[in-house]
C-alpha cells in the first residue's frame, strides 16, 4: 500500500544535510512495512534489527557506541553486509535499547556516510525518561500516523477520483452528483474501518467488517497493555480511564475536555500526566484553545482549555462499540455522536498533513472547531457532520478576526461563497 511518508524518506535519503532519521508514530501505523518497503526500492539491502524480537541484539551496543565498533557487530548479527550509501541500517523499537537511540550521535558525527533509521512505537513516552539520552540536534524526525483518506482511497484502487477530488478542491467546481455520493459512501466506510494499515488491507481483501472489529480490537487491547508496561505503576489506571473518557467524551455536545468527567471531583492535577503519556504514546491528539487569534499562534494557546480526538477514527468506533451499518447507513441514533466523530475524523487528517491544530471559543457565542495556518494565512474550519448549510460561528469569527478566507467540512459539495471555501467531508485530506 502507498503511504505518503515514502516521498519524505526519499528526500531524506538525498538530502545533503541527511542525519540519522528517528521514525515515531503510534503502534500499528505501519512503520516497520514503510521502511522496508522504502529499503527495498532505494538500497541494495537492509541491516534490519528488532530489538522487540532481538533482544540479545542490544549486546551489539554494550561495549561501545563508536559507528567503527558498532557497524561490523550489524555485520555479523544481521548476516548482512554494510556499504556506506547503499545500505540501509534499520533498528526497529529502538525504545526497548537506549544505548542504540543514544549511539545516533556518534553516526551523525563520525560516520554520516551512513544510512540509518530507527523507528519505535512508544518513542515519545520512552525519551521522556530521564534513562534515555536524546541524540538532541544529531538526527532528523518524521512522524507516521494513519492512513489518511487519499491513501485509503489509492489503496482501494480509486486513484482516479482523487484526482478529482484535488481538481475540484483547487478550482471550487462542485463535484459531479454520482461521484459526490459514491465518495461520501466511501467516506462513510472510511469512517468504520479506519487508517491502521492491517485494517486497511483486510477490508480491501474481504470487505468484512466483523474481522475489521476484531482487528481493532486487538490493537487497543495492545495499547491497553503498552499502558501498563511502559507508564509509572500509579498512572497506569488514571490513563486507562483517560483514554476511555476522552472517546466517551467525543459523544458530548461540548467537545471540550473536562477532567471532572473521568471520575466525579477529578483535576487537572490527577490526570494531566495520563494526557500526556496519551499525546506522547501518538494515541490521541491534543488540541488547544487560542486565548485570541495572532501569529504567531503557539504563543497564544490556553494549556487548560483543549479538546483531545483519538488518532484513528476507526478505533474511536470499535473502542465506543458502534456498530458498522449505524455508520454506513446514518443511523439517526448516532446523532449525539456523529458531531465529535466528523470533528475526530477531520482532526487526523489535519495532522496527517502536518498542521498545528488549535480550536477557538467566543463563549456563548461561537465557537470555532479548528484553527490552522495554511500557506501563511491564519484559516478558521467549521466541521458540521451532514448538509447543515449554517455557519454562525464562522460569521461571528471572519467579522471578529477578518480572515482571508474560511473552511466549512460538511456533506455539502465543493463551493465557494461570501469567503467559505465549501468541502465535502471526503476532501479534508487536501486542506
Amino acid at each position: 500500500m502507498l503511504r505518503m511518508i515514502a516521498a519524505r524518506l526519499l528526500d531524506w535519503k538525498e538530502s545533503r544535510y541527511r542525519k540519522p532519521l528517528v521514525l515515531q508514530g503510534a503502534r500499528q501505523v505501519g512503520k516497520t512495512y514503510a521502511v522496508l518497503e522504502f529499503a527495498r526500492e532505494q538500497y541494495d539491502n537492509v541491516a534490519y534489527i528488532n530489538f522487540e524480537f532481538d533482544k540479545a541484539a542490544a549486546a551489539i551496543f554494550d561495549s561501545s557506541l563508536d559507528p567503527k565498533e558498532v557497524v561490523p557487530r550489524i555485520e555479523v548479527f544481521t548476516k548482512q553486509t554494510v556499504t556506506k550509501g547503499r545500505t540501509l541500517i534499520f533498528l526497529d523499537e529502538v525504545q526497548k535499547c537506549p544505548p542504540a537511540l543514544t549511539s545516533l550521535k556518534y553516526f551523525d558525527e563520525f560516520a554520516s556516510e551512513y544510512h540509518v533509521i530507527v523507528a519505535g512505537s512508544l518513542l515519545g513516552v520512552a525519551v521522556s525518561r530521564e534513562e534515555y539520552s536524546f541524540p538532541v540536534g544529531k538526527v532528523n524526525r518524521l512522524t507516521l500516523f494513519p492512513m489518511d483518506f487519499e491513501e485509503f482511497l489509492i489503496a482501494m484502487g480509486k486513484s482516479d477520483l482523487v484526482t478529482r477530488i484535488k481538481g475540484c478542491f483547487e478550482t471550487n467546481t462542485p463535484m459531479d452528483a454520482v461521484y459526490h455520493n459514491a465518495l461520501l459512501e466511501l467516506y462513510r466506510q472510511y469512517s468504520v474501518v479506519g487508517g491502521m494499515p492491517d485494517c486497511v488491507a483486510k477490508f480491501i481483501e474481504t470487505g468484512d467488517y466483523t474481522l475489521i472489529r476484531a482487528t481493532q480490537k486487538m490493537i487497543l487491547d495492545g495499547y491497553l497493555d503498552d499502558m501498563s508496561k511502559y507508564n509509572n505503576k500509579n498512572e497506569i489506571q488514571k490513563t486507562r480511564l483517560t483514554y476511555s473518557s476522552v472517546t466517551a467524551q467525543l459523544s458530548k455536545k461540548n467537545t471540550r475536555f473536562q477532567y471532572k468527567l473521568i471520575k466525579p471531583g477529578g483535576r487537572a492535577a490527577a490526570f494531566e500526566n495520563a494526557i500526556e503519556w496519551l499525546v506522547l504514546s501518538g494515541i490521541v491528539a491534543r488540541v488547544n484553545a487560542l486565548d485570541t487569534v495572532k501569529k504567531p499562534l503557539d504563543n497564544y494557546k490556553n494549556i487548560d482549555c483543549f479538546k483531545v480526538f483519538v488518532s484513528d477514527i476507526g478505533l474511536l468506533c470499535a473502542k465506543n462499540n458502534i456498530q458498522a451499518n449505524d455508520i454506513l447507513y446514518n443511523a439517526s441514533d448516532l446523532n449525539d455522536f456523529k458531531g465529535g466523530m466528523t470533528e475526530n475524523y477531520v482532526c487526523s487528517q489535519l495532522v496527517c498533513r502536518g498542521h498545528e491544530c488549535y480550536t477557538w471559543y467566543s463563549e456563548g457565542e461561537a465557537e470555532i472547531d479548528f484553527v490552522i495556518q495554511r500557506e501563511g494565512k491564519i484559516i478558521p474550519i467549521e466541521v458540521k457532520s451532514a448538509d447543515n448549510s449554517k455557519a454562525k460561528s464562522l460569521a461571528i469569527y471572519m467579522g471578529k478576526f477578518k480572515p482571508a478566507y474560511a473552511i466549512k467540512v460538511s456533506a455539502n459539495n465543493f463551493g465557494f461563497e461570501n469567503g467559505i471555501k465549501t468541502i465535502p467531508l471526503y476532501a479534508a485530506f487536501c486542506i
